[in-house]
């Protein structure tokens, strides 16, 4: 392959050659387009465990029929600026930027809308879909939990009970937006696996094991350990707090979740818009939160520190930086595809 840690590919190639992948795998174009376009995305930002390092599990969900290829979802409930789709487990990446563009669409009408989502497939990097709305000047959030997932357990317990259930906000400012992306767990899944398969342990003890003592070894959670919430064992109920409305505010509000013992990948997902301009006024939004953010910015550092950042900024730069000069990946996500792309037949980049 030739892939080394200073390798970088270009945008518009890896979403070209992803979207050919899951093109050849045999999702519709839309929907492959979507999958491509969100995965590099994630890794434009930094994202990399949730970029294109989930491509070859996505590309096995489909073969086993597991991501849906085609369709589009079952629509349970419209009332205008509140709706609930049945996803059908049709590609995640395609359903959440879907909601948010349809949640835009409705929210300049309504002021708001709410899109609530049951039964999708995974969604990747919340944040990649952020700036749908808040290129528009819409605020925007957006929730996901897995029904069918058990690796956080509730504060004070040891067996697991819900997933690291992340939420995004975008916040549109007179110059970048704010972009939030943060789980309810201090960790992810999928970190911890990345880091079990290259017999690597975190800096910090941010896992339980099985018996419920603090861990900083991944392989805990193939033992039936958890991931610890934020907060950990000293102030884990603002986590656990923040899990349990996750939970209810997207398999809640879909209708569709645990207690419906779901097998399999799938995700609830609800995403929020709103137009400023139906509240206080799009500039007088502006005038807050520019206020806000630059007041965040010429704080004074702690020792150690250079300056403050708003949370984004790292991810915005970055993206500014890979699309002049190449996108870089973790190593072996190329390595990883190469099979993939032999059996489907295409080409590498």
């Amino acid at each position: 392959m030739g892939e080394t840690p200073d390798t970088r590919y270009e945008a518009d190639r890896l979403r070209q050659f992803a979207q050919a992948l899951f093109c050849a795998a045999g999702l519709e174009e839309s929907k492959a387009a979507a999958v491509a376009f969100y995965l590099v995305e994630a890794d434009l930002m930094g994202h990399t465990t949730h970029g294109l390092a989930l491509a070859g599990w996505y590309l096995q969900s489909i073969a086993d029929g597991v991501m849906k290829r085609e369709g589009v979802p079952d629509i349970l409930s419209d009332r205008g600026p509140a709706v609930a789709w049945q996803g059908r487990r049709l590609p995640g990446a395609w359903l959440t930027s879907e909601a948010v563009k349809l949640a835009c669409e409705r929210a300049a009408t309504y002021g708001t809308a709410t899109i609530a989502i049951a039964d999708s497939h995974h969604i990747g990097c919340l944040a990649a879909y952020l700036t749908i709305a808040t290129d528009r000047g819409y605020m925007v959030s957006i929730a996901s939990s897995s029904p069918s997932g058990a690796q956080v357990a509730p504060f004070g317990g040891r067996k697991g009970v819900y997933t690291p259930n992340p939420v995004a906000h975008g916040i549109p400012t007179p110059g970048d937006p704010i972009l939030i992306d943060i789980s309810a767990s201090i960790t992810t899944v999928n970190m911890a696996q990345r880091l079990a398969r290259e017999g690597r342990q975190y800096e910090r003890e941010w896992l339980m094991d099985e018996n419920g003592e603090p861990s900083n070894d991944p392989r805990v959670i193939e033992r039936g350990g958890t991931l610890l919430p934020v907060g950990g064992l000293d102030h884990g109920q603002k986590g656990y707090g923040m899990a349990l409305h996750v939970e209810a505010f997207t398999q809640g509000l879909a209708g569709l979740g645990r207690v419906d013992d779901l097998k399999g990948t799938n995700a609830a997902v609800t995403v929020q818009v709103f137009d400023p301009d139906a509240f206080g006024g799009r500039d007088a939004f502006l005038r807050q939160t520019g206020w806000l953010a630059e007041a965040c910015r010429s704080n004074p550092p702690r020792p150690g520190v250079t300056r403050v950042r708003l949370p984004g900024e790292n991810g915005l730069a970055r993206k500014r930086d890979a699309l002049i000069h190449g996108v870089p990946l973790h190593a072996n996500i190329m390595s990883s595809l190469a099979t993939h792309a032999e059996r489907l037949r295409v080409a590498m980049p």
